[in-house]
């Protein structure tokens, strides 16, 4: 987790020397104070951009794919632009304050700007000059805060929309701050109030105002310094909060991941159990890909893989609930169409949208591990190999539908011969949907049969067959997949 850019302490106008004050007796003149703070500021100033421009550059950082990589990787990989934000309040971006061709562009709401003390000369840190634009209220302010706009400039006396400026007086004094905080959530606000109110200042500052500044003190120096101070500490703290919600991004898709990709219950079962899962890296969640292996106490092993439609959260949640229910099931003695048509119901009480449905693949394994029941609802076929024979698909004839398109559908328990030594794929459509090289065919079952026919002829097998054919999938596409794969191999060696 990359460290997160330093947040600087709010610190008033009156405490950082960024107010006029009274030059004391035998000490240093107001201009050689002015211009010791000018550099101090300058100096720390450079040393925020250098520390948010290492930080940056960690973010961007692209974390390496493995095996089971699972959603927490993914999560960190959508962070990595953090600190670039739309309007460059965020970070150094089209008009951030890194772009050395860029002007900052300040907004004054202001209902009296002949009357305030605003000097228009304000400069940036290289002397370049900074734009003013007036707002009289909020109303002229809201079509004036466009994208350019780095800093809001807000006099705490105006009152807020519906507001007289004597009810603002009675009730919230900050209402008219709320109200800009929440038109402007991304831009820097400078607060200003009456000279020597400090507490309403610093109560500004934590409603979430950058800095507060008296009205009667202001220079150019000054708000320049300010301007400039503010809108580098909006930025440190986007970056500082995108980086909390990518760490609490990462810690929910590890759960999603371990929900979705449980550790297999097969004590006292032969059988090797292998599994791989790649996430399509367009998104930063799990998608609704699941799988399942549990033994009940009778020796028989069941396992399953599903998909539920669509990509993002509520589809990994409702995975979620399909497999745990689904575990529950079996381990209560439900197999077969009595599963499938419980489920069915699980999913329609759960999912939001009616258009929902999920696809899904049950096998379970004879104790004696020579022949299997199988269930398909609206899933691919798995794939068998055996040593006397090529790979082959198991029969797919009575396939049901997926799960919530029909309801009081029926789901045929097929019986298969599976032999004495064989290893059995069960895997989503992920693994045959992807491209072959840049046209628009697919791979489909028919290539990924002979795909995983060459792979064991050149002798792989368990997590190594499931690491190559994946890899391979990815290679045919030219790039990441846009689906996530889950793949689960079997096998059994007498």
């Amino acid at each position: 987790m990359p460290v997160p850019v330093p947040r600087q302490r709010a610190i008033p106008a009156v405490e950082c020397g960024q107010a006029q004050a009274s030059p004391a007796v035998d000490g240093p003149s107001k201009d050689e104070t002015g211009r010791k703070q000018e550099a101090s500021h300058k100096e720390e100033a450079g040393r925020s951009e250098a520390t948010t421009a290492e930080n940056d550059a960690t973010l961007n950082a692209t974390p390496a794919d493995g095996v089971h990589q699972g959603v927490s990787s993914t999560g960190m990989s959508a962070t990595g632009t953090v600190g670039v934000g739309a309007n460059g309040v965020g970070g150094v971006g089209a008009n951030g304050v890194g772009n050395a061709h860029i002007t900052l562009t300040l907004l004054l709401i202001e209902d009296d700007p002949t009357a305030a003390p605003i000097v228009r000369d304000l400069l940036d840190a290289d002397g370049r000059p900074i734009r003013v634009r007036t707002a009289r209220n909020l109303t002229e302010a809201e079509r004036l805060l466009t994208d350019d706009v780095h800093c809001i400039l807000l006099d705490l006396a105006l009152p807020a929309p519906g507001r007289s400026s004597a009810a603002a007086t009675s009730g919230d004094e900050l209402a008219v701050l709320r109200h800009v905080l929440r038109l402007a959530p991304r831009h820097a606000v400078l607060a200003l109030t009456a000279s020597g109110d400090a507490e309403r200042g610093a109560e500004a500052v934590r409603v979430g105002a950058q800095d507060y500044l008296y009205k009667d003190e202001l220079d150019s120096r000054l708000l320049s310094r300010a301007i400039r101070y503010a809108v580098e500490r909006k930025r440190s703290d986007t970056a500082e909060r995108r980086l909390a919600e990518g760490k609490l991004r990462a810690q929910e898709n590890a759960r999603l991941e371990r929900g979705l990709l449980p550790t297999p219950l097969l004590e006292g079962s032969p059988l090797r159990f292998a599994a791989r899962y790649r996430p399509g890296r367009s998104r930063a969640l799990l998608g609704g890909d699941f799988y399942d292996t549990v033994r009940t106490p009778d020796g028989t092993v069941h396992a399953m893989i599903g998909d539920v439609c669509g990509h993002g959260p509520d589809e990994a949640a409702l995975g979620v609930e399909l497999r745990i229910a689904w575990r529950a099931l079996t381990l209560a003695g439900l197999c077969g169409d009595e599963l499938l048509n419980t489920l069915q119901q699980v999913l329609e009480h759960e999912r939001d949208d009616d258009e929902i449905f999920a696809t899904l693949c049950t096998v379970d394994i004879a104790p004696d591990g020579r022949r299997a029941g199988l269930c398909l609802a609206g899933h691919p076929a798995p794939l068998i190999a055996r040593p006397d024979r090529p790979a082959r698909l198991l029969p797919y004839d009575n396939n049901g539908p997926a799960l919530g398109l029909l309801p009081g559908a029926r789901w045929p328990r097929m019986q298969v011969e599976l032999g004495a030594e064989w290893s059995l794929m069960l895997y989503t459509d992920g693994l045959i949907e992807g491209r072959i090289g840049e046209g628009r065919e697919r791979l489909g079952q028919d290539g990924m049969l002979e795909m995983i026919r060459r792979q064991l002829s050149e002798g792989l097998g368990g997590e190594a067959l499931l690491r190559a054919a994946v890899n391979e999938v990815r290679q045919l596409n030219g790039g990441e997949l846009t689906d996530d794969v889950a793949v689960v191999l079997l096998d059994r060696v007498p």
